[in-house]
């Protein structure tokens, strides 16, 4: 039981000292390379608790965030004359390493979003920031011109580390769509709209109250929910359903109960003939104000799963699509 008790002591003292370790092991990982201060690759992976590899694929994603002043890989020479304790070829990297300034630093952390990466970056500011201490502390002993430099480039790292706290995500940054779960939302009532969370409902609504003259439904499923759906357009607007009538099958009954409840609606059916897999909604189809939504399901399932509608941008092939089944038969509901 005392072992246990030294051992634990032993583990919250080395816990305790961790970051200083840390610290100075971050110093003693500085390099003057091109006349700036870097970091290798490798080293900044240990800290953050990545792959090498996966730390320069993430830079690679966003090459444009990282100039040479931030990132420059090195060259063969430079590799051969500084022992970085790397090996290359066979049973090591196949890859030059890169190097990374202090911005590139922060500018990592921005790419990798982990909370590790984080706690490392900070050590690896403070680190940056003490040795510049140190080097004004010492001002005489260096000219001038290299000290205005170094305060420059201090200048621009908290310029980044600043960038980097306004850019992180917090709770209180959360997306609309997590705070529909927050606000007590079940899952099953939520519909992506264009990115944005609706109760499903609300969605179609949102969608059918933009049409001014017409509304065309292409849907082999339909059900009354469809047809609840669409009363949320205005009076003057003519609605079409494009359908094969599949599955539980919309009754000719149900639609004419649907008709005295709502007499204003008046819906004329076409048949699909099986040429259509996707749903789709199209807005004042023929007009130049014409929209075209891509469903995720049918109307009538919406609320039981989460699903998603996103408006299509190329018009041009819906145009002839909705042309060909506008020429079909009707649908006669049984």
């Amino acid at each position: 039981m005392v072992v246990q008790n030294e051992t634990e002591k032993a583990e919250n003292k080395e816990m305790v000292s961790s970051d200083i370790v840390d610290k100075e092991r971050i110093k003693s990982k500085i390099y003057v390379i091109r006349g700036r201060k870097v970091m290798i690759d490798q080293d900044i992976a240990e800290f953050f608790d990545v792959t090498t590899g996966n730390l320069n694929k993430a830079m690679k994603r966003n090459i444009s965030r990282f100039p040479d002043n931030f990132c420059f890989q090195l060259s063969e020479s430079e590799f051969l004359r500084f022992q970085f304790g790397i090996s290359k070829g066979s049973g090591g990297r196949r890859y030059l390493p890169y190097a990374y300034t202090e911005q590139g630093v922060a500018m990592l952390t921005s790419v990798l979003h982990t909370e590790r990466a984080i706690r490392a970056s900070i050590l690896i500011m403070e680190a940056f920031v003490e040795m510049n201490h140190f080097i004004q502390q010492n001002a005489q002993l260096i000219p001038f011109h290299e000290m205005k430099v170094l305060e420059n480039k201090t200048y621009e790292l908290n310029e980044r580390v600043q960038n980097i706290e306004r850019n992180m995500i917090t709770r209180s940054d959360l997306s609309e769509f997590l705070k529909l779960f927050d606000e007590g939302i079940e899952r099953e009532e939520i519909l992506i709209l264009n990115g944005e969370p609706f109760k499903a409902d609300a969605a179609y609504q949102r969608i059918y109250e933009k049409a001014k003259k017409r509304i065309i439904v292409v849907d082999d499923y339909i059900g009354l929910k469809t047809l609840y759906h669409l009363v949320h357009a205005k009076q003057s607007v003519c609605v079409t359903v494009i359908s094969d009538n599949k599955g539980t099958k919309l009754r000719l009954s149900e639609y004419n109960d649907f008709l005295t409840e709502y007499p204003a609606m008046n819906v004329s059916f076409v048949k699909s003939l099986n040429m259509v897999h996707d749903r789709y909604i199209v807005i004042d189809y023929g007009t130049d104000e014409m929209q075209v939504f891509l469903c995720g399901s049918s109307s009538k399932d919406s609320g039981n799963k989460i699903t998603t509608i996103v408006q299509v941008r190329d018009l041009s092939p819906y145009t002839v699509m909705v042309a060909s089944l506008m020429s079909n038969p009707p649908l006669i509901l049984q």
